[in-house]
């Protein structure tokens, strides 16, 4: 996809430790249309680029709206963009994507935030409140301070479909969820985003009523248990472009490729994207991405070549 670059109209705060950063066409330029649910990749310095969710109106073709939480354990990104970007400076981004869309025809829809994963989950209420669907947002939080775009969501339009949950304890919160979804009204769809540990908690808890078909997620990082474990030396050929190239434990697939000459376009190189998706012809991969279901995963017709390997010695690869 396309790169297009951006200018910052302004930066807000919107909670402890979040900033949301408005960006509008540069130079005459338009913004491409997205749906709810769609991410951004955004190069806030040199050598870094993150993906964030777009948590604006999507019926608004004039601007994108991101929001970000500076990370105490910032790899670069919250960290780049809290510090060093500023209103006026000009951006590069790239053109939305969406792994995490609403159910066209769904009879409800069931919005689950943790903490900044109310991003996503902002664009589709904005998107609900405008078509008139029925939704329900839910958001928890460690504090009305630490709740971002509060005010928002407290507003009319909002009004009886949004609820806040502060400094609950995880007991309080599995009670709560097993309560609320205990029985899945037919047709809803259950969306979540938030710290991992959070969203393991709501998975599980809608386990036993909500099918998988019916759960959707949305990742801000890798899960680290994913990226853990043996990771054997494997051989991966390349049907289309030609020859055969060891892969160490120490190195990705993507990594390989590249010192040989061979690009694959990538992103987020944790697996959390899909950026980097190639088709399997031969060999079993050794999935530990998080975008693909596990349905997707078991028909081992394709991978994340940013980190996925191999359980077994060889794979042949639709590049």
């Amino acid at each position: 996809m396309g790169e297009l670059t951006v200018t910052v109209a302004a930066i807000r705060d919107e909670a402890i430790d979040v900033r949301s950063f408005e960006l509008r066409p540069a130079r005459g330029a338009s913004l491409p249309p997205y749906a709810p649910g769609s991410h951004i990749d955004v190069h806030p310095a040199p050598g870094i680029v993150r993906q964030y969710s777009l948590c604006g109106d999507p019926r608004d073709a004039g601007r994108y709206l991101i929001a970000v939480k500076r990370e105490a354990a910032s790899r670069g990104g919250s960290a780049a963009m809290h510090e060093r970007v500023r209103e006026g400076q000009e951006l590069t981004i790239g053109a939305p994507r969406n792994n995490f869309a609403l159910v066209a025809g769904a009879s409800h829809h069931l919005l689950v935030a943790g903490g900044i994963g109310i991003t996503p989950l902002l664009g589709m209420a904005r998107h609900l409140v405008a078509t008139g669907e029925s939704f329900q947002l839910l958001c928890f939080s460690r504090s009305i301070a630490h709740t971002a775009f509060r005010d928002l969501l407290s507003g009319d339009d909002y009004r009886g479909k949004v609820g806040f949950h502060y400094a609950l304890e995880p007991d309080q919160v599995r009670a709560y969820l097993r309560k609320l979804l205990w029985i899945r009204p037919a047709g809803a769809h259950l969306y979540l985003c938030g710290p991992r540990p959070f969203m393991d908690l709501v998975e599980a808890t809608a386990a036993p009523t909500w099918a998988p078909d019916a759960v959707h997620l949305e990742y801000f990082a890798a899960d680290p248990a994913s990226l853990s474990g043996p990771r054997p030396a494997f051989v991966v050929k390349l049907a289309r472009h030609g020859g055969e190239f060891e892969v160490p434990e120490g190195r990705s697939i993507i990594e390989v490729l590249a010192e040989n000459g061979v690009t694959v376009e990538t992103s987020c190189e944790q697996g959390v994207c899909g950026t980097c998706v190639t088709g399997v012809l031969e060999g079993e991969p050794d999935h530990r991405d998080i975008f693909f279901t596990d349905a997707e995963k078991r028909a081992n017709d394709r991978m994340t070549v940013c980190v996925s390997r191999a359980k077994g010695a060889r794979l042949v690869l639709d590049l």
